[in-house]
């Protein structure tokens, strides 16, 4: 996204219209579309799209620290969220939306700004004409675990897309 000369703001429906989710995502990866704000106010990014899948980067920083000095969970939410809902949004044909309707996350081990890169890695498991549900992972750069989601998401025809 950043290296795609992209930007935080929110794209106008007329820049949405007629693409389908896979091609919305790939314009925001490159830059053509500007991505969302809480992408930068978390310092992660997405780095890879394609059809059912989506993949995002983030370093937990100390601003992102719970009071035990760990990355709070609602960072390691928020990153799977955004892999989650992205992959389903890569199976979207146009004029379509999502919205999260259930979201569980499973922390199974504390990061740290030392910790270095983690990935989230969102895959579809189903897309439907109004369910969609996909399970993500975030995994560091040795493979190891930290934590993992799974989501359901509504699918509906969006009168501004």
């Amino acid at each position: 996204m950043l290296a795609g000369g992209g930007q935080p703001g929110v794209a106008a429906p007329a820049q949405l219209q007629g693409k389908t989710g896979l091609e919305i995502m790939q314009a925001m990866l490159s830059g053509e579309l500007p991505y969302p704000h809480i992408a930068e106010t978390l310092d992660f990014a997405l780095i890879e799209v394609a059809h059912g899948k989506a993949v995002f980067q983030g370093t937990p920083q100390l601003k992102h620290y719970n009071p035990m000095g760990t990355a709070h969970g609602g960072w390691f939410a928020t990153l799977l969220d955004s892999a989650l809902g992205c992959a389903v949004q890569t199976t979207l044909p146009a004029g379509t939306g999502y919205t999260t309707a259930e979201l569980s996350v499973n922390i199974v081990r504390a990061a740290h700004a030392h910790t270095g890169p983690l990935r989230a890695i969102g895959q579809v498991i189903h897309s439907g004409r109004q369910l969609a549900t996909a399970e993500a992972r975030i995994v560091g750069a040795d493979g190891k675990l930290y934590a993992h989601a799974s989501t359901t998401c509504l699918v509906f025809a969006a009168k501004t897309l």
